[in-house]
């Protein structure tokens, strides 16, 4: 009878749990749904989203969070949608992810952009710490410079553990970094007489998104476009190595602090925490896609499951940051990520010539 009992108490506090978590997500739901339509209007009036639709979120959760500060009550689901999740959509992009297309480009190609990620990260990363913005915070905006911008800082925050104040302050500005970058791209076609093959190089090196990738090389032709997705498709799948080699960091660091504080703590991590649950399944989801056990009908559901999970994500960030953080930091982070791009352009001018 007492066990009976027992159980009966587990799921009650389970169900009350679920039910506390409904008011905050639902209210992020609803910025997601205005974010979503947001990007839609564009797509209609531009043909591209120049800006997506999670920057939407963000912002429009910083918004709201400016004028009404969330009580108790919708906390836990803000909360839950900011880590758990984020989580979630980053394990489900991995059933996008096919190896068979990036072995195919080339060694020289994926090498010259593997190296170019590795030297921007350790780059963007010092500058940003000679500029005095903190650790977590330089890692998240070497990681967006580097690699993928929005979507990236998103699939490293909850590895490192970042805060939203640091989340919202990279991605605030280096969202808006990208779309300079869209508009102002193709301006370098003439100035320095790219050919299109060298050009789709160039905006997929240096434009963040993939969506701005197509907007950056439409108007220069189709081979601008293949050649464009293609190497930013070799420099997204630099994100899981990435990812991976932070989270032994961050496991490795946490045993070492546990070892310091008393040999029982240390002995309680588990080996199997080195590397989080939602970066195996990214990793799982990835293989199978590229043996080819993903069926083709699921991967468009699985990815705009994930999108939508991300945008749910960002808007309950924007929902947690405190504008006045992001006053305190707003001209260092401008700075570092303005820098780190123009190093990163002018690395990538350097190699496309290489490409003749």
């Amino acid at each position: 009878m007492p066990e009976q009992e027992q159980d009966q108490g587990q799921k009650q506090g389970a169900l009350r749990r679920i039910f506390q978590l409904i008011p905050g997500i639902l209210l992020c739901g609803v910025v997601t749904v205005i974010s979503l339509g947001v990007q839609a209007a564009e797509e209609r009036v531009f043909d591209h989203p120049y800006i997506e639709a999670l920057v939407v979120a963000i912002l429009l959760g910083m918004a709201v969070r400016t004028a009404w500060e969330p009580s108790a009550r919708w906390r836990s689901g803000i909360a839950f949608s900011a880590k758990q999740l984020l989580e979630v959509a980053v394990m489900l992009l991995g059933a996008s992810i096919s190896f068979a297309a990036i072995v195919a480009s080339g060694g020289l190609l994926i090498g010259a952009i593997a190296v170019t990620v590795v030297i921007m990260l350790a780059v963007s990363y010092g500058l940003s710490r000679m500029l005095g913005l903190k650790t977590k915070l330089a890692i998240l905006i070497a990681c967006g410079n580097s690699i993928c911008g929005n979507s990236a800082i998103a699939a490293v925050a909850p590895v490192i553990e970042a805060d939203g104040d640091d989340i919202a302050s990279s991605i605030s500005f280096t969202a808006i970094l990208g779309v300079l970058m869209v508009l102002g791209l193709p301006l370098l076609i003439p100035l320095l007489k790219l050919t299109a093959t060298q050009y789709g190089i160039l905006a997929g090196l240096t434009v963040y998104a993939v969506p701005q990738v197509l907007a950056a090389t439409v108007p220069a032709g189709i081979v601008s476009t293949q050649i464009g997705t293609l190497v930013k498709l070799v420099r997204v799948l630099m994100l899981g190595p990435i990812v991976i080699g932070l989270s032994l960091l961050v496991a490795r660091r946490r045993k070492a602090g546990a070892a310091r504080e008393g040999t029982s703590k240390a002995a309680s991590i588990s080996p199997f925490k080195l590397v989080p649950w939602f970066i195996i399944g990214f990793l799982v989801l990835a293989a199978l896609r590229s043996f080819q056990l993903v069926p083709d009908i699921a991967i468009a559901p699985v990815t705009k499951t994930a999108a939508i999970l991300t945008v749910v994500s960002m808007a309950a960030l924007g929902l947690g940051v405190d504008v006045r953080v992001l006053s305190t930091v707003g001209g260092r982070v401008t700075a570092a990520v303005t820098l780190s791009l123009m190093l990163l352009l002018a690395l990538s001018i350097g190699l496309v010539h290489f490409f003749k």
